[in-house]
């Protein structure tokens, strides 16, 4: 595909698998319009793009304000009108039993991965309809097929957005908007070091089973892929996804090694 004419908005670009895709689609050409609430990591970003000859913008909002969300929706249309590709890749995890989580821990991750996800979408569908069309991706988690220790909330907003996103695909059939769902399985990110705790802090430390996942450039390439293939859905990671198989086709052993296998 050629992506010198072509726009593309990444969200959660500051690291990770957000940052990766940013310097894919970079080494394009690709204009990237790159957004994220940590703000001094998010310039970088921008600024290695930058460095390999393309267009990026800098546009930070916070997933968890919708204000901030449909202010820079506003903004940057007005620049750029025609929006390409909008990858929806924010979102924060989670490392708390649910007995010791106050539900206002719940509704935060759920206003980040799930709602903001949603008025981004919404804030940005009108242009993309009316432009004849676009791709929307956006990230779920492998955990957005099942539970998993430590991660009620992260799962169900992961869900939520399975759900969600599965639907809106069916409505924009006719409208030339297509939609990918990733569910990323273990990828070596900072993921677990910016999970939330019980009280909201940052848990800050890298899981172990995180450092054995694969690279962030390599799930990176995969979702380019997909998208460009018109992929409905895509499992990306290593052995664990086997874990989507065994939960569908052989149940009880699913249960058994949920409660058992470490969850970190």
């Amino acid at each position: 595909m050629d992506y010198k004419e072509k726009t593309v908005w990444i969200t959660g670009a500051a690291s990770g698998i957000g940052r990766a895709l940013a310097v894919e689609y970079a080494k394009k050409q690709a204009t990237v319009i790159l957004s994220d609430r940590d703000k001094e990591n998010l310039q970088a970003t921008v600024k290695e793009c930058e460095k390999l000859g393309t267009k990026a913008v800098y546009a930070p909002f916070d997933l968890a304000k919708a204000d901030e969300i449909e202010k820079a929706v506003n903004d940057v249309l007005k620049i750029y009108p025609k929006i390409n590709i909008l990858i929806s890749n924010g979102g924060i995890s989670q490392r708390s039993y649910a007995i010791e989580t106050p539900v206002e821990i719940d509704r935060k991750i759920f206003e980040i991965n799930f709602f903001g996800a949603v008025t981004l979408t919404k804030a940005l569908l009108p242009a993309l309809i009316a432009d004849g069309g676009g791709h929307i991706s956006v990230t779920s988690s492998m955990t957005g097929k099942f539970g998993f220790p430590l991660r009620t909330a992260y799962c169900a907003s992961k869900h939520a957005v399975q759900g969600y996103f599965e639907a809106l695909r069916a409505e924009l059939y006719d409208k030339n908007v297509k939609v990918t769902i990733v569910s990323p399985g273990r990828v070596y990110t900072n993921i677990s070091i910016n999970a939330i705790d019980k009280d909201g802090k940052a848990h800050g430390i890298l899981d172990p089973g995180q450092t054995k996942g694969i690279s962030a450039e390599k799930c990176a390439r995969k979702i380019m892929k997909a998208i460009e293939r018109n992929k409905k859905e895509l499992w990306v990671g290593g052995s664990e996804i086997l874990m989507i198989y065994i939960r569908k086709y052989m149940s009880p052993l699913f249960h058994v090694l949920a409660r058992k296998i470490n969850p970190t």
